[in-house]
């Protein structure tokens, strides 16, 4: 894995620091202490993401994420903060609760980073390790079952096309049988389960009705 980390973290003994953990990974941090350090950086150039560690800077980080934001709108942003804070989730590409392991946060970087093992699919907000299973999406992460991999790589491989359902059924289940896709839609409501923060009310996920389904990320 590599790429470049803006790191933005004090030294609040309370809470853990990243930057170590991320470099013993081959990551390139450039730490700062304050968002004014960090608002001068970018000016030098563009990171592949951007760590806020409110938590380490006794802050709420929410005019930091907001200065951030107007000044390199498209660079991703992960916005760490003690537990229980309320956050405003469009200020932050992610938003991590303390507590929480480096793998966590390594998982979160994964989709903004480089990697050459040819294993993960990167589309969007969405990341799925072909072999693992694991797959994350903003802050939800799951393993899925080989079934549900495939599935789900199908759809990322033809993401924002409308996929029919027996197209589906034929390529997952490896079948020429495509009569009965009920079957299809217990899998359809186990991966919004795993990727949707409300699988009632899917956001990336979709339903095309009569036709089949539609990832838009």
């Amino acid at each position: 894995m590599s790429g470049q980390v803006l790191l933005i973290e004090g030294h609040y003994a309370q809470y853990p620091s990243f930057g170590s953990p991320l470099m013993e990974k081959g990551i390139e941090v450039i730490a700062c202490s304050s968002g004014k350090a960090a608002l001068a950086e970018l000016t030098k150039g563009t990171p592949s993401a951007i760590v806020l560690n409110a938590a380490s800077l006794r802050s709420t980080g929410e005019r930091i994420c907001e200065r951030l934001k107007r000044t390199a709108p498209d660079v991703p942003l992960i916005w760490i903060v003690p537990p229980q804070q309320k956050t405003r989730r469009d200020l932050a590409d992610v938003v991590l609760h303390l507590p929480f392991t480096v793998r966590k946060l390594l998982n979160r970087l994964r989709p903004y980073l480089n990697e050459d093992n040819g294993r993960t699919l990167h589309v969007g907000v969405l990341k799925l390790d072909v072999e693992s299973g694991w797959v994350t999406c903003l802050d939800r992460e799951a393993r899925l079952t080989p079934r549900l991999v495939r599935l789900l790589r199908v759809l990322m491989e033809h993401r924002g096309e409308v996929v029919e359902r027996q197209a589906l059924f034929k390529a997952v289940w490896r079948t020429e049988y495509v009569e009965d896709t009920r079957t299809l839609d217990v899998h359809i409501s186990w991966l919004r389960k795993a990727i949707e923060e409300n699988p009632r009310k899917p956001r990336f996920l979709k339903t095309v009705r009569g036709v089949g389904y539609l990832l838009d990320v």
